[in-house]
């Protein structure tokens, strides 16, 4: 069960006086460990890569996300496009432990199946006290990571092995209990935000300019345009909120900022395309427990007003039965739904936290067309947990 998880449940609540910030951290330490359990995993499914301006996500062969015969480190240079990466903890409550496994660490999945730890990047600790946060280019040619050794972000260039770390120090202390990044397609506009709200600025970086700009603490950046100078941003609690930043580079600080209430519960997938479309899941809660589960329809929100323009229910892919995430688009009509099978357990608030870390399980990506609801099944990755897993482009939710 993933520590956001936990957090919806506890907004499901109804206890107005609770600091969710606070509980979701608490939240974080004591389950983030505890496994998820699954009806079953389903097949890993090719898709095809546009050569143009519409990317889709590649799968890895089956299995080779979390059973390579070796691992190594990231080479200099020369490694193909990514499918995906994910981190690793070493002591899974069940099940086998990935080979050579490292705790904290960040593993790198290219197309084909090759599987890198990602060396360079700082490993994150068990008690989430020093998070780790990794992102991948829409075209999946590019991360960005907290380099340890440089005290501050990077972006590396996967083919060339060209590396631009950001302009200004960054202490781990700053990184807070959950971080955030968001990377632009061409790499160069890297956005890092924080939880909870500390005094230490989030910021926005221009790695090509050697700039910098201020950017609010407590929220998830979910889009920015390609010249960098309007960012989009999401808070899921204590209520959904929206925030559009403009102006960004155009004077000496950040610009003009909007930010508008949701009425009701959703978590949002990346900025579409166009700049201007946001798609979220609902989140509902399930009677008579405190859990809450995925609501039937993808919900078009505005981003100027904070109202739901309109739902669109969908099919093949079971909302009301799993844990569902947005993550970024395939193209102009699709985004892709992160699922695992929806479990509610009964919450013990002063439980002890688990001696041993999740499991490794199944996670299921579809692209959902927005206009139509239809999903297809794209590819399934293995991960301790959402938070665990990075796919390519925006990362929406989380």
């Amino acid at each position: 069960m993933t520590w956001l998880r936990d957090v919806l449940n506890d907004m499901a609540d109804d206890a107005p006086q609770v600091d969710l910030t606070e509980r979701t951290i608490r939240a974080r330490e004591q389950r983030r460990r505890r496994a998820t359990p699954l009806a079953a995993a389903a097949a890993v499914v090719a898709t095809a890569l546009a050569a143009t301006a519409v990317v889709r996500l590649l799968p890895a062969k089956p299995d080779a996300a979390t059973q390579p015969k070796t691992v190594t480190d990231l080479p200099a240079r020369g490694v193909e496009p990514l499918s995906h990466a994910y981190m690793t903890f070493c002591r899974p409550e069940d099940g086998k432990v990935p080979p050579g496994c490292v705790d904290g660490g960040w593993r790198v999945v290219t197309r084909s199946g090759t599987t890198y730890r990602v060396a360079q990047a700082l490993r994150a600790s068990k008690s989430g006290i020093r998070p780790s946060p990794l992102a991948i280019s829409r075209d999946g040619r590019k991360i960005a990571y907290y380099d340890a050794e440089a005290g501050t972000f990077a972006v590396r260039d996967l083919a060339s092995g060209a590396v631009l770390t950001a302009p200004s120090k960054v202490p781990t202390a700053w990184l807070g209990s959950i971080a955030h990044l968001l990377l632009s397609d061409d790499g160069r506009f890297l956005a890092f935000t924080k939880n909870p709200a500390l005094k230490d600025p989030a910021m926005l970086f221009d790695m090509r300019e050697r700039m910098v700009r201020p950017l609010p603490n407590g929220w998830n950046p979910i889009g920015l345009s390609p010249d960098g100078d309007t960012i989009t941003l999401a808070e899921y609690a204590p209520k959904t909120r929206l925030q559009t930043i403009s102006r960004l580079w155009r004077t000496s600080t950040a610009g003009n900022a909007r930010t508008v209430d949701v009425a009701g519960h959703y978590l949002a997938g990346g900025l579409g395309p166009d700049g201007k479309t946001i798609v979220a899941v609902e989140s509902v809660t399930v009677p008579g427990t405190h859990c809450l589960r995925s609501g039937d329809d993808l919900v078009y929100l505005d981003r100027e007003t904070g109202k739901v323009l309109r739902r669109v229910p969908v099919r093949g892919l079971s909302m009301t039965g799993n844990s569902v995430y947005l993550r970024s688009w395939t193209g102009p009509q699709e985004i892709i739904a992160l699922a695992t099978p929806s479990v509610c357990t009964k919450r013990v608030d002063d439980a002890p936290a688990p001696s041993f870390d999740p499991s490794y399980v199944p996670f299921t990506a579809y692209a959902v067309n927005v206009k139509t609801g239809k999903a297809r099944k794209l590819a399934t990755y293995t991960a301790q947990g959402f938070f665990q897993l990075v796919l390519p482009g925006f990362p929406g939710t989380l």
